[in-house]
């Protein structure tokens, strides 16, 4: 029965992801600049969790230690966000998700320290091998280079809010831990914006099919997998999670592919690189599985 409800997670945890693969297209459909992306996603997002949470009757009561460390963790999702889709408009989806692929190396690293477990070498090594891929796609896609670095930056804040997640689900219900860290990132983008002056008239003037596109986004493609997803985190751990996470690479790269026609953009040693980075990330968690057994 315990087998069978493992199953059950990892299958909802893969629909999650396919979801999520969608995410950086949704990115290159809507014509608005990142920031204001974000700034428009958190704000509708909240209103479609919160509306669940008050249809579920959903205690929200937590401790203030708890209440600050979500709202921290909202303003770094707030970033990942900004960072995952500013590398997109800088750049393109297959380049940004390629770089965001090395989620998997910061996680191996962050996850022992949150943990208090010893650090894997083999994890370092496959880390390596990622870096190392990176930088081949670096030296060819030269024009992507900032791209790249916000990709990997988006990986890296990834990686640290989804290990301190695993933490958090322990203290308190899936559905509260989201509705609070989305208000702290929509805090902290929007006293961002207030200060930096972007809130100007122009800023709130969002195309019509922009709308419709991040209403599908925000309900279908944020509040469903962002709930289910901290809920899993129960049951699985966040290297695990991390992983699985990198099939949104693969799928979103096949949709960039056929949607945008992105493989004239990039060279074939973009692809190779690509390659060897999946194949790490998936040799990991064969050989994390070999050595359970």
């Amino acid at each position: 029965m315990e087998e069978q409800h493992q199953r059950r997670n990892f299958l909802l945890l893969h629909f999650i992801v396919f979801i999520w693969g969608w995410s950086p297209i949704f990115g290159r459909l809507i014509s608005i600049e990142a920031l204001q992306l974000v700034w428009f996603r958190i704000l509708l997002t909240i209103i479609f969790v919160g509306g669940y949470l008050f249809y579920i009757k959903q205690n929200l009561k937590i401790s203030r230690k708890v209440f600050l460390q979500l709202f921290t963790i909202g303003g770094i999702i707030a970033f990942h966000w900004f960072c995952f889709y500013h590398a997109i408009k800088i750049s393109n989806v297959s380049v940004t998700l390629a770089a965001f692929s090395t989620g998997t190396l910061f996680t191996a690293i962050f996850e022992p320290l949150f943990y208090k477990r010893k650090i894997l070498p083999y994890e370092i090594f496959f880390g390596l091998i990622i870096i190392g891929a990176i930088v081949m796609i670096l030296e060819v896609e030269t024009k992507y280079a900032l791209g790249i670095f916000y990709g990997i930056l988006a990986a890296v804040t990834s990686s640290f809010f989804t290990v301190w997640n695993g933490l958090m689900v322990r203290k308190t219900e899936s559905p509260t831990i989201t509705f609070y860290e989305l208000c702290g990132g929509f805090l902290c983008l929007s006293v961002y914006l207030f200060f930096n002056g972007d809130f100007s008239n122009t800023f709130f003037i969002v195309p019509q099919i922009d709308i419709y596109w991040l209403l599908l986004f925000s309900s279908i493609g944020t509040a469903f997998p962002f709930i289910a997803s901290v809920n899993l985190l129960k049951k699985i751990n966040p290297y695990t999670v991390t992983l699985t996470v990198n099939l949104e690479t693969v799928y979103g790269i096949i949709w960039a592919y056929f949607l945008f026609q992105e493989h004239k953009q990039v060279t074939v040693y973009f692809y190779i690189g690509t390659a060897i980075i999946l194949a790490t990330i998936f040799a990991n968690a064969a050989l994390k599985k070999y050595l359970r057994k």
